[in-house]
């Protein structure tokens, strides 16, 4: 049997934590900017978790 490929855009999009979590990057930080506050694009700036609901498929793209 041959073995499972990884998902590319997955790959390219989803980290995994010491623990196993999986990160992700926030949405709304490439373009038009200027009309967002400096505070808003700090904290886009940072990683999230993603959610449990969300974890399993995305582990199933990432085969781990």
């Amino acid at each position: 049997m041959p073995k499972m490929k990884t998902n590319s855009a997955a790959k390219k999009r989803f980290d995994f934590t010491g623990t196993g979590k999986i990160k992700r990057k926030h949405a709304y930080h490439s373009h038009i900017l200027t009309k967002k506050t400096t505070k808003q694009k700090r904290n886009l700036d940072y990683s999230a978790i993603v959610s449990d609901a969300d974890a399993a498929k995305i582990r199933l793209l990432l085969v781990k």
